[in-house]
């Protein structure tokens, strides 16, 4: 009777697993699965955690959150978050809003604020406010970026010192071959087509500043905890390139963010592209 009853107990299971919709599943780096926990014990360990999102995923950003507030819990004083969505020369507004000498209306209307901010990145600021937790802007003002994709580096040789304060510094070490700057070239027609070689220098000119931002404010015994678009540290490259440039002794936890059809599996693809990889179905439902 017992064997019977616990034979029907696992079909009800199975059953009820077979019509479950997962939101996400994570993965290493070899496409075994993982789970949040795993995720929050590796970054206590690391002096750097970058969480590469994709900017329109729900999943992404409540991940994010639940990240920070975990991270929050178990090291509590050791801990600094920072985002690519915050550009450096709005560091004193973004310091003055965590010290609340600035409202949400003020702030909102003067900051350079991503479209998203409010559902996204606003509850990543607020959590950071209530808590006390250092939150850097570490993105290159836009308008740097800008330059630097018409007239390559050199276009920053003119600036004053005062906008070389929100920038790397100078000279920018620069490797053109790394597989994530050819292949923007890649993607967008080839060297000889309508884009130059300056638009991958306008990626690293921003993977460089932010991670000057990271270094710049990292502390002993702390864990920086970064957001940004997944492509800034996809395969180990791009600010995790920067990071271990200056500092190759660094120990540092990347997540990776990707669509898939099914998530029960992560796809060839996707594997190695970080130490986590967050999969959600392709389906989700976007926040813009």
């Amino acid at each position: 009777m017992k064997r019977i009853l616990s034979m029907g107990l696992l079909f009800v299971i199975l059953t009820a697993m077979r019509g479950d919709l997962p939101a996400y599943k994570l993965y290493n780096a070899k496409g075994k699965s993982t789970d949040f926990n795993k995720l929050v014990s590796a970054s206590m360990d690391a002096d750097v955690v970058l969480f590469g999102e994709l900017h329109n995923n729900p999943i992404s950003h409540w991940l994010q959150l639940e990240l920070s507030k975990a991270l929050f819990e178990k090291k509590p004083g050791n801990f600094i978050m920072g985002a690519e969505m915050f550009e450096a020369d709005n560091s004193l507004i973004i310091y003055e809003y965590l010290q609340k000498k600035v409202n949400d209306r003020s702030f909102e209307a003067e900051a350079r604020l991503w479209p998203n901010y409010k559902t996204d990145y606003k509850p990543l600021l607020v959590f950071a406010r209530d808590n006390k937790i250092p939150f850097i802007a570490t993105n290159i003002p836009r308008r740097y970026a800008s330059l630097v994709n018409r007239e390559g580096f050199e276009g920053l040789q003119s600036l004053t010192d005062e906008a070389g304060k929100y920038i790397a510094p100078l000279p920018i070490v620069y490797d053109a071959e790394l597989p994530g700057y050819k292949s923007m070239i890649e993607m967008m027609g080839g060297a000889g087509g309508h884009v130059n070689d300056n638009l991958p220098k306008a990626q690293a000119i921003k993977d460089a500043t932010m991670a000057h931002f990271i270094l710049q404010n990292l502390k002993s015994g702390s864990t920086f905890l970064h957001f940004h678009g997944t492509y800034h540290s996809d395969n180990y490259e791009g600010i995790v390139w920067y990071l271990k440039q200056q500092r190759p002794d660094l120990k540092i936890v990347t997540i990776n963010s990707s669509e898939q059809d099914t998530i029960s599996r992560l796809d060839d693809k996707n594997q190695n592209k970080a130490d986590f990889i967050l999969a959600v179905p392709s389906s989700m439902t976007k926040t813009h």
